[in-house]
């Protein structure tokens, strides 16, 4: 599955179209966060997947995100993306959901992929994105997409953790990838 750079609606395999998202799209996009994970964390891990993707993402950063729609309209994966204004060398992926029905189908590597697309268009040599420790799926489906886990100052299971880096108690495996 490819997408092209184009931000007109594209059509895709099975009835599916991706375009870039509109602020139209927030509560759609909260709704994945909250139910896509399998219940990883709870009902405070679906409020902080929640947080982390907040509409500024959806009035700021459409040019370099995209969303994927089925044929009846409804939300089947997103990635919220952008280039690094202080990083000249970098882009940023933020934040990546796949509705569970549609995974393993090649929508999030699509989507991954689009994105590397962009930012080697716009001269990026570098990607970065981070997940938390304790989903390890995210942490495999990283690693499989060509990322390379970054040093932390601790380790469980075997991935190297950097244990306060979003503040105080919140952990973050961190990845890097080079296109």
């Amino acid at each position: 599955m490819t997408l092209s750079p184009a931000r007109t609606p594209e059509a895709l395999a099975g009835g599916l179209t991706a375009r870039r998202p509109t602020e139209d799209d927030f509560a759609r996009i909260q709704d994945g966060l909250t139910h896509w994970w399998g219940g990883l964390g709870g009902e405070a891990g679906a409020q902080q997947r929640r947080l982390l993707v907040p509409r500024l993402f959806l009035q700021h950063f459409t040019s370099t995100s995209f969303v994927v729609d089925d044929a009846d309209g409804r939300l089947v994966a997103f990635l919220v993306g952008f280039l690094s204004q202080d990083r000249p060398d970098e882009a940023y992926i933020h934040f990546v959901g796949v509705a569970p029905e549609h995974k393993r189908a090649g929508l999030g590597s699509a989507l991954y992929e689009r994105f590397f697309a962009l930012a080697r268009a716009a001269g990026r040599t570098r990607v970065r994105c981070i997940t938390g420790p304790a989903n390890l799926a995210s942490v495999a489906y990283h690693t499989r997409m060509g990322f390379r886990l970054e040093d932390g100052d601790t380790d469980v299971d075997g991935v190297p953790v950097k244990s306060h880096y979003d503040g105080e108690g919140l952990p973050r495996v961190c990845f890097v990838r080079d296109l």
